[in-house]
This record gives C-alpha cells, sequence and structure tokens, in this order.
C-alpha cells in the first residue's frame, strides 16, 4: 500500500472519530436542552426552590453558583499565575521542580468527592468555617488549581523564546519581559485554561455538599451588609448551588414536579457555561488584541 493512500485512510479514520466525538457531545447537549428548556421561565429563574409542592424555582440557587464561582476565581487565579510563572520562567530544573511538577499532576487527578472529605475535615471542622460559601471556594480552589497552573505554565512555555530574547535585548528587566511581552501572548491559552476551570466549578457537586451544604437560607437581595445571615454577599453562610440541587431533587425526591425542576436546572446549567464560556473567550480576545496589538 503506497503511503499516499495510508495517509488518505488515517485522514478519514481520524475525521470519523472527531465526527462521532461531535455527535456525542452535541446529542447529549440537545437531549439535555430539549428535555430541559421547556420549563425554563423568569418565575423558575428567580424565586425559591419549594419543598413538597410545585412551583419552585433556582433563583438562589443560580446566585449561589455565580457567587461561589467568582469568589473561588477571586482565590485561585492570582495563586496559579504566580505558580506558573515561577514553573515556567524562573524555576531551575531539578528534581525539586520534578518533584513539584510530580504532586500538580498527582492533584489533578484527585476525584473531587475525595477534595471535598478534605475540605470537610480542614476547613468545615478544623478551622471552624462550618458548611459556607467560604469553605467552598477554598476546596475548589485546591481542586481547580493543579489545572490552572499546569495551563499557565504550559501556555508560558509555547511562546517562543526569540520574544523573550527580544524583550531582554531591547533593555527590559526579567520581569518586565515576562509581564509585558510573554504573558500578553499566552493570554488566549491562559484564559482557555480558565474558562475551563470556571465551568468545571460551576458544574461541581460532589466537593460542595461536604463543604458548602446542602441547604440554600433565604436570601434578602435589599440587605448588602456581607455579615448578616440572609445578606448574598456573606461568605460565611451555606450555599446550596445548582448543581448541589439538582443532585438534591433527584435523590430525596420530596418535590411533586422534581424531574421537571430537574430537567429546567440542567439546561439552565448548561446555558450558563457556554454563555460564560463565549463571553469569556470574547473578552479574552479583546484583551489579547489591546495588549498586543495584534
Amino acid at each position: 500500500m503506497s503511503a499516499k493512500k495510508i495517509d488518505k485512510i488515517a485522514t478519514t479514520v481520524l475525521y470519523t472519530i472527531s465526527a462521532i466525538i461531535v455527535l456525542i457531545l452535541a446529542s447529549l447537549l440537545l437531549f439535555i436542552l430539549v428535555q430541559g428548556v421547556p420549563h425554563i421561565s423568569w418565575h423558575f429563574l428567580t424565586s425559591p426552590a419549594k419543598s413538597f409542592e410545585v412551583g419552585g424555582g433556582i433563583g438562589i440557587q443560580l446566585f449561589n453558583s455565580a457567587y461561589l464561582l467568582i469568589i473561588t476565581m477571586i482565590i485561585s487565579v492570582p495563586i496559579s499565575l504566580g505558580a506558573g510563572i515561577y514553573l515556567s520562567e524562573y524555576a531551575k530544573k531539578n528534581w525539586i521542580t520534578d518533584v513539584i511538577r510530580t504532586s500538580i499532576e498527582i492533584l489533578s487527578s484527585l476525584p473531587s468527592v475525595v477534595v471535598g472529605l478534605f475540605g470537610f475535615l480542614i476547613f468545615v471542622i478544623q478551622a471552624g468555617m462550618g458548611f459556607s460559601i467560604l469553605s467552598g471556594a477554598l476546596a475548589l480552589t485546591f481542586f481547580n488549581l493543579p489545572l490552572l497552573t499546569r495551563n499557565v505554565e504550559e501556555s508560558l512555555k509555547a511562546v517562543h523564546f526569540t520574544q523573550r530574547e527580544a524583550g531582554l535585548s531591547l533593555g527590559l528587566s526579567r520581569w518586565e519581559t515576562v509581564t509585558k511581552v510573554v504573558v500578553p501572548e499566552a493570554l488566549p491559552g491562559i484564559l482557555t485554561g480558565i474558562i475551563l476551570g470556571a465551568g468545571r466549578i460551576f458544574g461541581e457537586a460532589a466537593a460542595l455538599i461536604y463543604t458548602a451544604g446542602q441547604s440554600a437560607p433565604a436570601l434578602d437581595f435589599s440587605n448588602w451588609n456581607p455579615f448578616s445571615i440572609s445578606s448574598p454577599l456573606n461568605i460565611f453562610r451555606q450555599a446550596e448551588t445548582l448543581a448541589v440541587h439538582i443532585w438534591k431533587v433527584n435523590s430525596e425526591g420530596n418535590m411533586p414536579d422534581g424531574a421537571q425542576v430537574s430537567a429546567g436546572a440542567s439546561a439552565v446549567l448548561i446555558i450558563a457555561v457556554l454563555l460564560f464560556n463565549f463571553f469569556a473567550r470574547f473578552i479574552g480576545a479583546r484583551i489579547h488584541k489591546k495588549i498586543t496589538s495584534a
């Protein structure tokens, strides 16, 4: 068989595999959206959940998911950026950095339920934070940090070394070369990693069951005192997120319209992740264009 024919067969096989993967993912998304979108309404999105009666919504759970995501990203993004820059630009290649990288890879493969139990023991019990948004955010930071750090490091390494040499030859210090040349060039890859991490956090349930709690206290959206138990800004209150709510509705079965609520909440979760991805990519492209004048 000629090399040209082998190349055509290999290309066809790769296209077929890609098409099958896309078809499976598209079918899954379409099924969730078709099942759930008819149950979505303004009342469903803004009203609180109800037990043992129909007509409940997901308003508080949706807010909790977004708020927890913001708190987690505020904690994890600066740490992962610093760690990624250090490992890529400053760390010398020796057994210590090899151990660090191996540890990061091991941590990134931990099941989320293990991270949740770790967060339960350390933050909820030992640190005395109880079931709270802060405990959930810290647990999710441990869950997300290895992936983000590895992504930042690989994105920075992908920048060609000639750009670093050009920065240094223009009289920039090493830090200025990293912050003004290397990081802006690697920004699309870094943002992609952050987006993937954000989607992972938004849909996470197992780790939050043990740290953020499984109840959603009534919130007063006119109360902006961050220390009030009814304030939406309070990071020390329990916060049932959307993913946890879906798990709870399906496991407890205390809602007469649980199937409809679960389907609608799942569709909202998928739509929120998709919208967040598109918005973040748009913002990332604008930032990259502004910084690099590309």
